[in-house]
């Protein structure tokens, strides 16, 4: 169980390894009744995504413990999560190797070797690099590190949580873009959230709707960083705890908010990010009168070519 103590312990460790990512408060116009809105920059953390601060805070913790062993870590990964690992391993001095599914983007494989990762494809999606690099973990004895459902994963995760609530104050609701719900864990640990997924990867939401994690067909333009086959347990966990709400939004309405935050912000990020500004821009969450909401943009690991300027 993730608890805001851990949270704090997490932020402890792993301050002076992380960037503190700058929050953009932005017209709530477009936006219905929205009090506030605020977009935490994320996708400005080392390695483009917030997983650095998980991955810091879990080969940290192993360092710390004891636990941390010659052969270095293992992390399955569409790209984010194996980037985070690859860039606070580096940064530590430890070996990392990534496995990832034979579909990853190119521009995420590209990161990681120049991050010195060495990268083993497998597969054609996450579950099957997942199965390879667990096997690959028990074999050479290097440290895994789950890409989301891992106790020091989602405590580092939750940081992104502590840092909004410093930079705005206290907040209604965060929009948070969910694929194994690591994430969403943390924060939700600390602060309350409402969960976006694609519906081409609703692992999260059908957990809900069974009772607990189950499998799920994965698909889409956001499948490279929310295509988990199944949410992690801790994700659930927390997400039933706090009463997490979970909304779908379709493929298209991510590519047409991905346009958007290009067109009226100029920046740019992933599909998978972008879900989390679908749920406002195509108005699956409607905010109440003067609802206080922030934005997660978590990750910005993406080809911007196919952006309309």
């Amino acid at each position: 169980m993730i608890t805001r103590t851990d949270v704090e312990a997490a932020a402890a460790r792993i301050a002076g390894h992380v960037r503190r990512t700058p929050v953009v408060r932005v017209e709530p116009g477009p936006y219905g009744s929205a009090g506030a809105v605020w977009l935490k920059l994320e996708y400005l953390q080392h390695s483009g995504s917030f997983k650095a601060r998980g991955a810091f805070n879990r080969i940290l913790g192993a360092a710390e413990a004891g636990e941390l062993p010659p052969e270095g870590v293992i992390v399955a990964s569409g790209g984010n999560a194996g980037a985070a690992v690859a860039y606070a391993a580096r940064t530590l001095g430890v070996p990392a190797e990534v496995y990832v599914p034979a579909t990853a983007p190119a521009v995420k494989l590209a990161k990681l070797r120049r991050l010195g990762a060495t990268v083993v494809p497998h597969g054609s999606e996450y579950a099957e690099a997942y199965e390879a690099a667990t096997k690959r973990a028990a074999d050479s004895g290097a440290l895994f590190c789950h890409a989301y459902d891992e106790h020091a994963i989602c405590a580092g995760q939750g940081t992104l949580g502590l840092e909004l609530l410093d930079q705005v104050g206290e907040v209604d609701t965060v929009l948070v873009a969910v694929g194994g719900g690591g994430l969403l864990a943390g924060v939700a640990a600390a602060l309350e959230g409402v969960a976006v997924e694609p519906e081409t990867a609703p692992a999260l939401h059908a957990a809900l709707a069974a009772g607990g994690p189950v499998d799920v067909e994965v698909s889409g333009v956001a499948a490279d960083s929310l295509g988990a086959r199944r949410a992690g347990t801790i994700g659930y966990d927390v997400a039933v705890r706090t009463g997490v709400q979970s909304l779908l939004v379709t493929d298209e309405q991510i590519v047409e908010a991905r346009r958007l935050v290009w067109d009226r912000y100029r920046i740019v990020v992933e599909h998978g990010t972008a879900a989390a500004v679908a749920a406002l821009h195509s108005g699956r969450y409607r905010p109440e009168p003067g609802e206080r909401i922030a934005v997660l943009l978590c990750g910005a690991n993406t080809d911007p070519s196919d952006l309309v300027t």
